[in-house]
C-alpha cells in the first residue's frame, strides 16, 4: 500500500506502509534474536536494517567472544564477581544470573542450529567465541526461515507515536528510492551504538540513530558518560581487534621501548604517550611459529592490512592509533525499566547496544564477551515482550499513516556536522583524559550546534539520512558529556584527571533526559555487593 508523505514546498512522495505485529530496527546479532524471540510467539514481525541484515555492523565484520559460561555455582560466582570492581560496582547479580542463563541456552541453539563450533582435543565444542560471519549468516537464515520480512536498506529515520506509546517508525528506502512507513503494535530498537564514524571494523553504520529516536519519544538514557571507548589499531588500518596486543610490546619513533604500554594500563599509558608523539608497536611476544600460526587462523582479519602493505607485525614496527569507539565498546544507552528490556515509554523496547550495558557490566566493558551476551539475551528478552505487549493490543495496522514533513535545509551541510563532532569526541585530552574545564568547553560547542542543526529536516531522501545521522552523533556527544560533567570522580571507564579517585558517594546510575535541554538525575544502585567489597 502506499500513503502520501506531505512535503514543504514539493510534490508529495509516495511511500510504502506496512503493518505488523513488532518492528525490529537493526539486522544485528540483538536485531536478529529479538526477532526470531518475537515470531516464536506468532507476531507477524518485520525488521529493518541500514544495511544488509547479517553483513552490517560490528559483529558481521570479525570474530568475538561471548560470555558463555556453563551453570556450575562456582564458575558462574567467578563469572559475576571478574568485572564488578572494574566496572565500579554498579552491575547487579539480577541482571547478570538471568543474561548468562539465557546467553546459555542460546548459544547451545547456536550449535542445535548448525553453528561450527570448534572442538579442544578432546573432541568437545568450544562454545565461548564465534566468528561474525558464520554467526550471522546462520541468523540471518533463521530469521528468513521464521517467515520475518527482512527490509534491507531501509533505515529508520524517526518512531511513530501515538497517545504517548510508540507505534511504529517510518525511513528511507535507499536503493528503490522513496519512504517507507510501518505500523507495529510495537517497537525493539537494536540499531547499536555510536563509534562516530571513526572508521572502527565495521562501525561506520553505527551513528547513534536508536539514541535519537528514542530520546525524541521521551526514553531516558544512562551510563552515557562510560562511552570513551578506544581501541588499539594500526594508524593505517580499521581493524580495532585487540585481543592480538597481549602480544605486542609499544614503542617509541627510536625504537625504545615505552615501559608499561603492555600492562593492564597499558591504554592509558599508550594514551598519555599519544598527546605528544606517535606510537609503534610489534607483536614480538608471539614466541614461536606455532603460536603466530595460530593467532592468524584466530583473527585471520587482523592481518589482512599488514599482508597488503608487506608488513610482518611480529618483526616489523608499525604505527598505532587509538581508534574511538564510543558505545559500542562503552556501556551507555537506553534505559532499561525491567527484564523484559523496555524503556520508559509504551511500546518501545531496547536491545544490544542500543541498551545500556550497566546491569552487566557498570562502568567498564571491551570488545565481545559481556557485549556479545548482553545482544543476545536482551534480544531475545525484548522480542518475546514486544511481541507479548503487542498480542494484548490493538492491531497496529488500526492506526493511520505517518505524516512526515520535510523542509528544505539549504546551507547545511551533514559532512560539516560530523566533523565538527568528531573534532569534539576523538581527541584524548577532552574524551579519554576528561576535565571539568575542557568537557565544559566541548559541551557548549556542541550545545550551540544543536541550536543550528538539532530540529533541522531534510530536502531529499540522500540528505535526510546523512542529516540524520549527523544529529545522532551530536546528540549522543552532547548525552556524553552532560553525564560526564556530572559524575565528578574516576569510574569504571570514566576517566576525570581533576577527579582521580573513585568516590563512594557517586555510587549511582545518572539518567539523562530531554534533547534540547538534557536533564541530569541520579538513581540508586543496590549498595550491597559494593558494602561487601568494602567489608
Amino acid at each position: 500500500m502506499s500513503v502520501p508523505l506531505q512535503q514543504s514546498g514539493e510534490a508529495s512522495v509516495a511511500a510504502v506502509e506496512i503493518g505488523c505485529d513488532v518492528l525490529v530496527i537493526g539486522g544485528g546479532p540483538a536485531g536478529c534474536w529479538a526477532a526470531t524471540e518475537a515470531a516464536s510467539s506468532n507476531a507477524k514481525v518485520v525488521l529493518v536494517d541500514k544495511g544488509y541484515c547479517g553483513s552490517s555492523g560490528a559483529t558481521a565484520s570479525a570474530g568475538t567472544q561471548i560470555w558463555y559460561v556453563p551453570p556450575d555455582p562456582a564458575e558462574r560466582e567467578a563469572a559475576m564477581a571478574s568485572r564488578e570492581a572494574m566496572g565500579g560496582y554498579l552491575s547487579e547479580r539480577s541482571w547478570m544470573v538471568p543474561v548468562l542463563d539465557k546467553t546459555f541456552e542460546s548459544v547451545n541453539r547456536l550449535a542445535d542450529w548448525g553453528y561450527p563450533f570448534p572442538r579442544n582435543d578432546d573432541g568437545e565444542e568450544q562454545r565461548i567465541s564465534v566468528q561474525g560471519p558464520e554467526y550471522m549468516r546462520l541468523m540471518r537464515r533463521r530469521v528468513r526461515n521464521a517467515g520475518i520480512t527482512i527490509l534491507d536498506h531501509h533505515p529508520a529515520t524517526q518512531l511513530l507515536t501515538l497517545e504517548g506509546r510508540v507505534v511504529g517508525a517510518s525511513g528511507l528506502r535507499r536503493q528503490a528510492g522513496g519512504h517507507w512507513v510501518v505500523n507495529a503494535g510495537a517497537v525493539v530498537l537494536a540499531a547499536g551504538g555510536c563509534a562516530f564514524m571513526s572508521k572502527a571494523l565495521g562501525c561506520d553504520v553505527l551513528t547513534g540513530d536508536g539514541y535519537l529516536m528514542g530520546a525524541e519519544v521521551g526514553a531516558e538514557l544512562s551510563g552515557m558518560e562510560f562511552s570513551s571507548a578506544y581501541a588499539i589499531s594500526p594508524a593505517f588500518a580499521s581493524i580495532t581487534k585487540t585481543a592480538l596486543y597481549r602480544f605486542a610490546q609499544f614503542y617509541r619513533k627510536d625504537h625504545s621501548l615505552i615501559e608499561g604500554a603492555g600492562s593492564a594500563r597499558g591504554r592509558s599509558i599508550i594514551a598519555r604517550t599519544l598527546l605528544s608523539e606517535p606510537v609503534f608497536a610489534r607483536l614480538d611476544l608471539a614466541g614461536t611459529d606455532e603460536v603466530k600460526a595460530i593467532l592468524r587462523r584466530a583473527q585471520p582479519n587482523f592481518f589482512v592490512p599488514f599482508d597488503r602493505r608487506g608488513i610482518n607485525p611480529f618483526t616489523d614496527f608499525f604505527e598505532v592509533k587509538l581508534r574511538l569507539e564510543g558505545t559500542v565498546r562503552g556501556t551507555g544507552g537506553l534505559r532499561l525499566t525491567g527484564l523484559d528490556c523496555s524503556t520508559t515509554v509504551p511500546g518501545l523496547y531496547a536491545a544490544g547496544d542500543n541498551a545500556t550495558r550497566e546491569p552487566i557490566c557498570g562502568g567498564f566493558t571491551g570488545g565481545g564477551s559481556h557485549n556479545a551476551a548482553w545482544a543476545i539475551a536482551t534480544g531475545a528478552f525484548a522480542g518475546a515482550a514486544a511481541a507479548s505487549y503487542s498480542l494484548q493490543r490493538v492491531s497496529a495496522t488500526d492506526f493511520g499513516p505517518a505524516c512526515i514533513a520535510l523542509s528544505d535545509t539549504k546551507g547545511i551541510d551533514p559532512a560539516e556536522i560530523i566533523k565538527a563532532v568528531q573534532n569534539e569526541v576523538f581527541p584524548l585530552d577532552i574524551n579519554y583524559f576528561r576535565t571539568h574545564s575542557a568537557l565544559s568547553a566541548s559541551l557548549k560547542r556542541l550545545d550551540a550546534l544543536w541550536e543550528n542543526v538539532g530540529r533541522a529536516t531534510a530536502l531529499n531522501e540522500d540528505h535526510s539520512l546523512k542529516l540524520r545521522q549527523a544529529q545522532a552523533m551530536l546528540a549522543t556527544a552532547r548525552f556524553m558529556y552532560r553525564a560526564a560533567l556530572s559524575r565528578t570522580e574516576t569510574r569504571g571507564m570514566h576517566r576525570r584527571e581533576d577527579y582521580p579517585t573513585q568516590n563512594p558517594a557517586q555510587h549511582h546510575r545518572l539518567i539523562l533526559s530531554g534533547l534540547d535541554h538534557i536533564a541530569v538525575r541520579q538513581e540508586a544502585v543496590d549498595p550491597g555487593v559494593y558494602k561487601q567489597a568494602a567489608e
